[in-house]
């Protein structure tokens, strides 16, 4: 079987994160999209939370689950029996960053990495962009699922 993991925060996830994680399920079996659990990080949703809702936006995809996990990320492919790392790439500040991440990861564990380009519709979203542009009204409707919006509002209106 043909396994890859797409790992990131996803806090929350968004419609460029859902693009990478929709290709990569045309090209493997299995999909695992890996939750990084990031103690040093504060995030709005908490990892169960994020978890929750990649299954709910994901769930047409017969071969996507989710998993959270802490740590290395060639340590939780090792464990898992998982041979590539798909990353998106939106710009190349981006592939500066990730290459240097895939090259230790190969030279720690043999991983590879595939490298997406995102599409160019979603080339600008990050998870922060979303949050900012909720927390001060903004409408981001078509740049994340509908669920995402809804519970983006809902927390931040709870925090101010």
């Amino acid at each position: 079987m043909r396994r890859v993991l797409c790992p990131g925060s996803f806090d929350p996830v968004t419609n460029g994160h859902l693009d990478i994680i929709s290709r990569a399920s045309k090209l493997y079996d299995e999909v695992v999209v890996g939750v990084l659990i990031n103690i040093s990080k504060k995030s709005l949703f908490t990892v169960d939370e994020r978890v929750e809702m990649i299954q709910e936006v994901t769930k047409e995809y017969g071969n996507v689950k989710v998993d959270k996990f802490h740590g290395l990320t060639v340590d939780y492919c090792r464990q898992h029996g998982i041979q590539v790392i798909v990353r998106g790439l939106r710009a190349v500040s981006d592939f500066d960053y990730e290459l240097q991440i895939a090259q230790m990861n190969h030279r720690m564990s043999g991983v590879e990495t595939l490298f997406m380009a995102t599409n160019p519709l979603y080339a600008f979203l990050s998870s922060s962009l979303m949050k900012e542009v909720v927390k001060y009204g903004g409408d981001v409707s078509g740049l994340v699922p509908e669920l995402v919006q809804q519970r983006l509002v809902e927390r931040l209106r709870e925090e101010s």
